[in-house]
């Protein structure tokens, strides 16, 4: 039996949406690599690095020769670092030797896109890249800024305008929790601010989570209070009621949140309201995930 085509350095992480995609590793880690709240890269394995080209253009050679897939998600945390001319070989040689391909999709760090042109992007998306995954976490500049983010409202704004002036479908995250008590407020407000001034595709919240522990987290983010469940929801509500979204799929069903919501903003704001303050109101008819079923 011919061993699988691609090799790879554990641990590997993709969207939960990308569950039938093939993972092709154009990278190691992230080149970031600083957000405080982010476990993902942490291992020495995961020291960021470009992976040589001539590698990844072999990898998707055989994974040719033995593979049919429909999807492929380029990995690590942040494949869009790579110069615009390795991304287009990457692409061009995926519609050579995997043309049952329909979707290539990749993480995307804002600060990625500073130097790469609408141009630049409009020609990655003509080759294949459909959809990018940003994880904004926030909108609030104090938050961020807590978090070791590197990024701010406008860096995160001027990315997703650029994805979305290429043709490039932007999938967002907002990490639930992630300001604490104190900045719960602002987080809310500020996230929702800048979702309604990109108006993505496709909008997530997870709760921030530390299977590891807070150490890390707390030396920068100092006196960081977590919030308890119902104060999750009530941030999750002040941001549903901030959100002018026109056609945003919004989902809240990752392992790591307690409520599970699922629809389309702005059809839906009404019916998710309603859901969450059935969660703060009444959460034993909520039908919340226990502890145990969540996770990361």
């Amino acid at each position: 039996m011919s061993r699988f085509p691609i090799q790879y350095i554990e641990p590997v992480f993709r969207p939960p949406s990308e569950a039938h995609s093939l993972i092709l590793p154009v990278t190691n880690g992230c080149s970031w690599n600083r957000c405080t709240f982010c476990e993902m890269y942490t291992q020495p394995q995961k020291k960021f690095r470009a992976r040589d080209e001539a590698e990844v253009l072999d990898d998707i050679r055989r994974a040719g020769e033995q593979l049919i897939v429909q999807r492929v998600f380029l990995a690590d945390g942040d494949a869009l670092v790579l110069p615009t001319r390795r991304l287009l070989a990457i692409l061009e040689s995926i519609r050579r030797y995997l043309p049952e391909v329909e979707r290539v999709s990749s993480y995307c760090l804002p600060r990625n896109l500073r130097k790469k042109s609408v141009e630049e992007l409009k020609a990655l998306a003509d080759a294949g890249l459909k959809m990018a995954y940003v994880g904004c976490e926030s909108g609030d500049d104090e938050v961020l800024a807590r978090v070791s983010k590197g990024e701010t409202y406008d860096s995160s704004l001027s990315a997703l305008d650029k994805l979305g002036q290429a043709g490039i479908s932007r999938s967002v995250m907002i990490l639930n929790g992630l300001g604490g008590t104190a900045l719960s407020a602002q987080h809310a407000d500020n996230s929702a601010r800048l979702m309604n001034a990109a108006q993505p595709e496709f909008l997530s919240t997870l709760v921030v989570s530390f299977p590891q522990g807070e150490a890390r987290f707390r030396q920068e983010f100092d006196g960081f209070q977590a919030l308890e469940q119902q104060g999750l929801f009530a941030e999750v509500e002040r941001l549903l009621a901030g959100l002018e979204l026109h056609d945003t799929v919004f989902r809240s069903d990752h392992a790591s949140n307690y409520l599970v919501l699922k629809g389309t903003l702005g059809a839906d704001k009404a019916r998710l309201l309603a859901q969450v303050r059935e969660a703060i109101e009444r959460p034993q008819q909520a039908g919340l995930r226990q502890e145990w079923q969540r996770g990361l």
